[in-house]
Formats: structure tokens, C-alpha cells, sequence
């Protein structure tokens, strides 16, 4: 299987572009209150420009069904990736309102009742699959904090029975260390905000294209 690899928290179209050059599957753009915020009329400004097949995230904290949809509709985006306090049922409206090309990833962040909740959204067959975050007091992604890899491994990341699950790792990942997370989790796929930046909201070119091209070599080393 090929590691879907995000380049997320973009906010121009040329650090959209870079990713896409550099082989990221999906780009993502953040609709929440963050450094790294984005408008729908900033990103529908880019998306248009992108290549068709790269995926279009966005990323909705707290919102509602009807601001998700709006959001969606007017950039053109191809995915939703759903965090916090989000409605249990809001995968199915999604689903039902885009059609089943919609990506949809749900976030859990890695503590003590993770596996609670992994074990409750895995039920639900309108997600796609599960982005695995760390969380600090200020943050609840693009934290540039990594989680104990090697406990996540065995209660979020692998099935009883040994199957691969559609799992995402994110958090604190960087050129230096995705190789080792990749190794440690076996995920589906990665996702990179801080990582790859020189400063909040802007990516640095080099960063990007190592963090893709480390990944690959680590996945590659896997199959």
C-alpha cells in the first residue's frame, strides 16, 4: 500500500504548489482559529490552480454542519478532516451531502481514553480513516509535539487480528524523525504542519521535500 502523505496548514498558493510538486497526495487548509487560518475566499482562489489529483482537505474545528458544507462547496474541496467536539452524526451528512468520493477523516488525540475512541469511530463506515494527534494546552494540532509512538502502536494503530488499519499519524513530525514514526506505526498515512515550516503558516521548500521524499524511502523499506 502507498503512504498517503499531507502536507497541512497551507495558506498560499505557492506553498500549495510546492507540496504538490514535492508529492504530497493532499494539501490541507485550516478553517479554525489558528495562526495558520485560512478564509474560503483565500482558498478558493487556490484550489482551482492545483493539480486534480491531489486531494483538498479542510480542517473544521467545532463547526457546523451548515459552515462545513459552505465551506466545502465554495473551494471545490475533495476532503474534511473533523476535530474536537464534532457531531457523531456529521460524517453521514457529509457523506450523504458530497457522495462517497468525500474523503473524511475523523482526529483523536493520543491519551488515556484514545482507544475509547478509536474503538467507537472504527464503527462508523462513513470515515475514512483516523488522523492520531498530540494535543498541549494551547493547541489542538500543529502542535510540533510528538506522542509515545511506541504505546500508540498497540492500541490505535494495529487491529487484533494483525490488520493494517487506515490510521493517520501526525504531531511533531519533521524531516529528521517521520522515518522513525513511519517505522515505529506502520500508519496508512502521515501528516505535517510545523515540521515543515519556517515560520507558522509558511513552508520551507527543502523541509517539504525532504519530509516527502524520507517518508517514501521509510514506507518503501516496509512493503
Amino acid at each position: 500500500m502507498t503512504l498517503w502523505i499531507k502536507i497541512c496548514a497551507t495558506t498560499s498558493f505557492k506553498d500549495a504548489r510546492l507540496a504538490a510538486e514535492a508529492g504530497a497526495d493532499a494539501i490541507g487548509f485550516v478553517f479554525a482559529p489558528s495562526l495558520r487560518r485560512v478564509t474560503a475566499v483565500q482558498v478558493a482562489a487556490i484550489v482551482p490552480n492545483l493539480p486534480p489529483e491531489i486531494e483538498k482537505i479542510g480542517v473544521f474545528v467545532d463547526a457546523a454542519f451548515e459552515e462545513i458544507e459552505g465551506t466545502m462547496r465554495a473551494c471545490g474541496l475533495t476532503g474534511v478532516q473533523l476535530h474536537s467536539n464534532a457531531d457523531d452524526d456529521m460524517p453521514r451528512r457529509l457523506r450523504e451531502s458530497f457522495g462517497p468520493s468525500l474523503r473524511i477523516v475523523r482526529v483523536v488525540h493520543f491519551g488515556a481514553d484514545a482507544a475509547i475512541q478509536v474503538a467507537r469511530i472504527d464503527r462508523d463506515a462513513n470515515i475514512d480513516a483516523i488522523l492520531v494527534d498530540s494535543r498541549t494546552a494551547a493547541a489542538i494540532g500543529g502542535t510540533g509535539v510528538s506522542f509515545d509512538w511506541a504505546a500508540a502502536r498497540a492500541t490505535l494503530f494495529e487491529a487484533a487480528d494483525g490488520r493494517k488499519l487506515r490510521r493517520i499519524t501526525a504531531g511533531g513530525l519533521t524531516p529528521a524523525n517521520v522515518a522513525q514514526a513511519i517505522t515505529t506505526l506502520r500508519p496508512w498515512g502521515v501528516d505535517v504542519v510545523s515540521g515543515v515550516e519556517s515560520s507558522p503558516g509558511q513552508k520551507d521548500s527543502t523541509k517539504v521535500r525532504e519530509f516527502i521524499a524520507n517518508a517514501r524511502a521509510a514506507s518503501r523499506k516496509l512493503r
